[in-house]
C-alpha cells in the first residue's frame, strides 16, 4: 500500500519519463528510417538542381494512374527519373545557351498540340490562332486560376520549341562533310585481296591468370568498371501450397455434395431431406452456393472442353455425371444438363429498340410497352420487305456500333459468347429467320441471315472445389519457416539449407531501384531491406509473399566504385589471358616469308579476297577490324609484323589492291552518314550529358 502511494505522489514524474521514452523511441525511428540522418528534400540532385520530392511524387502518381494498374511503382519511379534527368540537363543546356524564341515559334507548337480542339476552331473546323487568342483572353478575364494554368502550358510549348533548336543545332554539327563521304565510299568498294597465317590463342594453351593481374587492369580501365553500388544475395523460398491430405479433404468434400443430405430447417423446425448435386433440378442455384467457380450454364463445343475430360464428358447423357476429376487446381463433378444441335457461327444483324427504363435509353420518353409495340410493326415491316432492315437500324436501333452499318453484326461465334436471351435466340436452330427478343437493353429486332451447318453441344454444369491449402497446412510452413530463419542466424544459412535439403537461390548484381528477383518476381520489399544501412552482410530476414514465405540472406554489400575483381573475373581474365597468350605467339615467330612462319608454328597459309573495312571478315573467323585495318595499310607483296587479333595472332601479305573508281561527286553518301548520324544524335547527346553530370540519386530512400 506504501509503495502504491509513493506512486501516486510521483505520478507527474512518471508521466513525464513515460512521455520522453515515447519520444525517444519515435525520434530514433524517425531519423533511422526517414528522418535527420538522410538528406529527405529531394529525390535527387543534378548538378546541384535538386529534383523535388513532392513534385516527383505527383509524377510517380499520374504515371501509374495512367498505366491503369500495368506499371509497378518501381517502373513508374524509373520512368520519371529518366524524364527528370532529361529534363533537367536540357533546361541547363537551353540556360547556358540563352536560347531564345518568338511568339510565333510558341504558337506552332500550340497548334500542333490543340489541331483537334473544338475551344480552337473556327467555322471551318480548322484551328484558328485568332479564336485561341480570344479564348485565353477570356480566360485571363474570367478565371484566374485557369489563366495559370495556361500560362504553364506556354512554358512548356516555349520549352518545346527550345529544345527543338537545340536539337536541330547539335543534328547540323554532326552531319557528314564530303570528304567523310569519299571516305565511306572507299571503306566499302577498296579491296585487298591477301595471304595470311593464322596461330589460334589456344596453341600455347590455357594461360592463369591472377587476381593481382585483375586487380592492375582494372586500375588501368577504371572508367570502363565503375559501377553502381549492388547488393547480393541468396534465399529460400517456401511455397504455400495444398499438402496431399488436403487435396484428398478437397476430393471427399465434393464427394459429399454428390449425395443428398439431411438438414435442419428452421422455419419447419424438423429435419429435411436434400438432393445432392447429382439429383438436384436446380443446378444454378446449388452451384452458386456451393462451387468455388461460378455457374455458366451455356452449350458447350467438344473442341471447348479439356482434352483430357472431353471424351468422357461429351458422351454423357443428359443428367448424368462425370467425376470426381482433377483439373487446375480444382477437384470438379461435371452434370450434362441439355443436349442439341448448334451451330458455332450465325450471320445476323439486329435492331434495338430501347427505352426509358433500359441502361442505353435514358434519354428516351418511349415506354417499354411503346418499344414492344414499335419492334412488333418493324418486324412486321421487315418480314414483307427484308430491304428496308438496313434503313429502319439507322432511324430506330439504339445500338450506335452497329446502327450506321443497317445493324449488321457480321459472323457471330458461339464461342466467342456468354449465355444470354439475345444469344440463345440467333444460336437456336428452330428459330425463325425474322423475331423479337427482350432483353434488359430494350427489344432486339433480330435477322438471321445465315447460319454454318450444325454440330452436337451438350449444356454443361460444374460443381468445382479448389485445392487449398488448409489452416494446419499453413500454420505448418510457418513453422518451418520460422524454424529455419532462427537457425540459419545460428548455425549458418548454407549449413542449414543443405541439412534440410532446400533449395538456395542466389540473386548477384541487384541495383538500389531494381525489384524483379529471379524466381519470385518483383519482390521490392526484399531489395530495399538489402540496401537498408543497417542491414549487414550476413544479415537474414523472413518475407511474407502472396503464396508462401521467402527467407534471404544478403551475401555481399558492392559499394559504388571500381568493380571487385570478383565482379570483374569474368569479363576481365579473357582479355588478360588473350594478351599473354598474344605476347608468347608472337615471341616464338620466326620466318621471313608466310611459308616458313606457317612451317614453324605448324599451320598453314590462307587466303581472303575482296576484303574491305567496311566489312572485315576473315574466312575461318569472326570480324577481325584490327588485323583488316593494319592490312590496309602494308605495301603490296610485305609481310605484316604478327597483329594481335580476335581469334589468334596473324601475319598477313597484301597480294593485290583494288581501288574504287572515283564519283562525281559524294554528295549522296554524305548525305547518307547524315541521316545516320542525326538518328542516333538525340539519344547519343543524352547519354553524353548524363556522363559528364554530378548526379545524387536518392529515390531508394523514398521507393
Amino acid at each position: 500500500m506504501a509503495v502504491l502511494n509513493k506512486i501516486r505522489q510521483r505520478s507527474v514524474f512518471l508521466i513525464v519519463i513515460i512521455a520522453l521514452a515515447l519520444f525517444s523511441f519515435v525520434l530514433a525511428d524517425v531519423i533511422r528510417n526517414s528522418g535527420f540522418s538522410k538528406n529527405q528534400s529531394n529525390v535527387g540532385v543534378v548538378n546541384g538542381n535538386e529534383i523535388s520530392r513532392e513534385d516527383f511524387a505527383r509524377q510517380v502518381e499520374a504515371v501509374q494512374r495512367n498505366g491503369q494498374g500495368n506499371v509497378t511503382t518501381a517502373q513508374a519511379v524509373n520512368r520519371v527519373w529518366e524524364n527528370k534527368l532529361q529534363e533537367t540537363l536540357l533546361d541547363e543546356q537551353l540556360d547556358e545557351l540563352d536560347i531564345e524564341v518568338g511568339q510565333g515559334q510558341i504558337n506552332n507548337i500550340l497548334k500542333r498540340q490543340f489541331t483537334g480542339n473544338q475551344n480552337f476552331m473556327n467555322e471551318a473546323g480548322l484551328f484558328d490562332l485568332a479564336v485561341m487568342r480570344e479564348y485565353v483572353a477570356n480566360l485571363k478575364a474570367t478565371s484566374p486560376e485557369a489563366y495559370q494554368q495556361w500560362l504553364a502550358v506556354e512554358e512548356s510549348a516555349a520549352k518545346q520549341a527550345k529544345a527543338s533548336i537545340y536539337y536541330n543545332m547539335v543534328r547540323a554539327g554532326v552531319g557528314a562533310t564530303l570528304l567523310e563521304g569519299e571516305q565511306a565510299y572507299k571503306m566499302e568498294n577498296d579491296n585487298i585481296d591477301l595471304k595470311f597465317v593464322k596461330i589460334p590463342y589456344e596453341t600455347v594453351g590455357e594461360i592463369e591468370v591472377s587476381k593481382d593481374e585483375i586487380k592492375s587492369y582494372l586500375k588501368d580501365h577504371k572508367d570502363k568498371y565503375e559501377v553502381e553500388a549492388s547488393r547480393d544475395i541468396q534465399y529460400v523460398f517456401f511455397e504455400e501450397k495444398a499438402s496431399a491430405k488436403d487435396d484428398a479433404d478437397t476430393k471427399v468434400a465434393l464427394e459429399k455434395l454428390m449425395k443428398d443430405r439431411e438438414e435442419y430447417n428452421e422455419v419447419s423446425q424438423a429435419n429435411e431431406m436434400l438432393d445432392g448435386f447429382a439429383k438436384t433440378s436446380n443446378n444454378e442455384e446449388f452451384v452458386n452456393e456451393f462451387s468455388d467457380l461460378p455457374y455458366e450454364g451455356r452449350f458447350t463445343f467438344k473442341d471447348e472442353l479439356n482434352k483430357d475430360n472431353a471424351e468422357q464428358i461429351f458422351s454423357l447423357s443428359e443428367g448424368q455425371t462425370f467425376g470426381p476429376y482433377k483439373e487446375g487446381g480444382f477437384w470438379k463433378v461435371t452434370k450434362v444438363t441439355g443436349v442439341k444441335q448448334l451451330t458455332d457461327s450465325v450471320k445476323a444483324a439486329h435492331i434495338l429498340v430501347a427505352h426509358k427504363d433500359s441502361p442505353v435509353g435514358s434519354d428516351l420518353e418511349r415506354t417499354k410497352e411503346e418499344a414492344k409495340k414499335l419492334a412488333d410493326s418493324i418486324v412486321t415491316q421487315v418480314k414483307s420487305n427484308d430491304s428496308l432492315f438496313a434503313s429502319l437500324a439507322k432511324e430506330y436501333s439504339s445500338d450506335t456500333t452497329s446502327k450506321e452499318n443497317g445493324g449488321d453484326l457480321g459472323w457471330v461465334n458461339y464461342r466467342n459468347t456468354t449465355s444470354s436471351k439475345f444469344i440463345d435466340y440467333i444460336f437456336d436452330s428452330s428459330s425463325e429467320k425474322y423475331g423479337v427478343v427482350d432483353t434488359e437493353y430494350g427489344y432486339h429486332v433480330v435477322l438471321i441471315d445465315e447460319a454454318k451447318a450444325t454440330q452436337k453441344a451438350v449444356k454443361v454444369v460444374t460443381l468445382s472445389k479448389e485445392i487449398e491449402p488448409s489452416e494446419k497446412t499453413t500454420n505448418d510452413l510457418f513453422a518451418t519457416t520460422t524454424k529455419f530463419e532462427i537457425a540459419a542466424a545460428d548455425k549458418g544459412f548454407d549449413e542449414v539449407a543443405e541439412e534440410n535439403s532446400y533449395e538456395v537461390r542466389p540473386v548477384k548484381g541487384i541495383k538500389a531501384m531494381e525489384e524483379a528477383l529471379r524466381g519470385i518476381g518483383n519482390q521490392r520489399r526484399i531489395v530495399q531491406w538489402s540496401f537498408n544501412e543497417e542491414t549487414a552482410t550476413g544479415d537474414i530476414r523472413r518475407f511474407d509473399l502472396p503464396n508462401g514465405y521467402v527467407v534471404a540472406q544478403v551475401t555481399a554489400k558492392n559499394e559504388k566504385g571500381l568493380m571487385s575483381v570478383e565482379e570483374a573475373s569474368a569479363t576481365v581474365t579473357p582479355i588478360i589471358r588473350k594478351e599473354k597468350q598474344a605476347k608468347m605467339i608472337k615471341d616464338k615467330i620466326s620466318g621471313s616469308t608466310l611459308s616458313e612462319i606457317a612451317s614453324n608454328q605448324k599451320s598453314s597459309v590462307e587466303t581472303a579476297s575482296a576484303v574491305n573495312l567496311s566489312s572485315p571478315v576473315l574466312p575461318g573467323a569472326t570480324s577481325e577490324p584490327k588485323v583488316v585495318g593494319a592490312a590496309f595499310f602494308l605495301e603490296k607483296g610485305k609481310v605484316s609484323k604478327p597483329i594481335a587479333g580476335e581469334k589468334g595472332v596473324y601475319v598477313v601479305e597484301v597480294t593485290n589492291r583494288t581501288e574504287a573508281a572515283p564519283l562525281n561527286s559524294y554528295r549522296m553518301i554524305a548525305a547518307r552518314k547524315t541521316k545516320e548520324r542525326a538518328a542516333q544524335a538525340t539519344s547519343r547527346l543524352v547519354e553524353a550529358l548524363k556522363s559528364s553530370a554530378e548526379i545524387e540519386d536518392n529515390r531508394a530512400n523514398f521507393y
